[in-house]
């Protein structure tokens, strides 16, 4: 990891998730670090301004406030820089990378609701005179992504099912906001109500009841894996039946070095992959290595595979929830 300073290397392995969701949160992770308060914002805000960070926030489950997909378009090679400029000014768009197949350009959408991102996809098609492939997912096994940067790989957590029915209209705003970052201030929840117009204590609360209701899938700091030396990393799909997703899906997602793993919705005759894993490297040769483990799995065998490297990360940043723009 190209994270020298052993108190940097402490804070991207040990608060990706898990936030102290207290007034002060940089003061108990201080506490921790043996270092002061303010040393932890000045490492945070040089970490973000170096780019190896995206902030300290949240990533919001996929279809739960809003409505999003994963989607990707056969981009010729002259055109790519022109797209991709064009995707990247769409407020919705918050993923776009370039991969190693035919369908080269993938982006995340992201909308207030379905209607919206029907619209946006729309508007990306007519725009780029492109027909897009939107692949919207249809369940998760593990779409964490919050990984130790050093040590042993370690396997990811299996995915818990959301529990939608504590989601409140006004939470929404607090979402959005977190998927953007708070501010690295030394009270960034007093911040963030007063931006709101809400108590801290009830922000707080909210908070705290998403994320264990798996609304909010982890709350920390949110790493930016290609400046820190991960620049191997491989979107691999998987052909299987039905009936065989949901055992190599769990299986998959407990492999040391998978980071994600879910099922989307296929395209008959043009997209049929409906397992998506990521692995996330430090090189090729280490990507193949997992991805050879991966193989060797009973619940994979004889499925057909392709591996999609990411060559280029053209925008990065958290999702759209409400219908505001960042």
């Amino acid at each position: 990891m190209d994270i020298p300073c052993p108190i940097d290397r402490r804070l991207l392995d040990d608060y990706q998730r898990d936030f102290p969701l207290t007034p002060r949160p940089f003061a108990v992770i201080a506490a921790d670090l043996g270092i002061s308060e303010a040393e932890v914002l000045d490492r945070l805000t040089a970490l973000r301004d170096q780019g190896r960070i995206s902030r300290v926030g949240a990533t919001c489950r996929p279809n739960t406030a809003g409505a999003s997909t994963l989607a990707a378009l056969a981009v010729p090679d002259q055109r790519v820089e022109q797209v991709a400029a064009m995707i990247g000014a769409e407020p919705g768009v918050n993923h776009s990378y370039l991969r190693e197949d035919a369908f080269n350009l993938w982006f995340v959408a992201t909308a207030p609701d379905p209607a919206a991102l029907t619209a946006l996809l729309a508007r990306i098609e007519a725009n780029s005179g492109l027909p897009v492939l939107s692949l919207p997912l249809l369940r998760a096994f593990n779409i964490d992504l919050g990984f130790r940067l050093s040590g042993p790989r370690r396997a990811m957590r299996l995915d818990q099912d959301a529990d939608l029915s504590v989601l409140r209209d006004d939470d929404r705003p607090v979402m959005h906001a977190l998927s953007r970052g708070l501010p690295l201030v030394a009270q960034p929840f007093q911040a963030l109500a007063h931006a709101l117009n809400r108590p801290e204590a009830e922000v707080l609360d909210r908070i705290a009841t998403l994320s264990q209701a798996r609304l909010l899938t982890r709350v920390g700091i949110i790493l930016k894996h290609r400046a820190l030396g991960w620049t191997a990393n491989a979107m691999v799909v998987w052909r299987l039946p039905d009936d065989r997703i949901g055992a190599a899906g769990r299986a998959l997602a407990q492999l040391p070095g998978v980071t994600l793993c879910y099922q989307r919705r296929i395209t008959p005759g043009v997209w049929d992959w409906p397992l998506f894993c990521m692995i996330h490297a430090r090189s090729r040769p280490e990507a193949g290595a997992v991805l050879q483990t991966a193989r060797d799995l009973p619940e994979l065998s004889g499925a057909d595979h392709k591996v999609l490297f990411s060559t280029r990360c053209f925008k990065q940043q958290g999702a759209q929830i409400t219908g505001v723009a960042a």
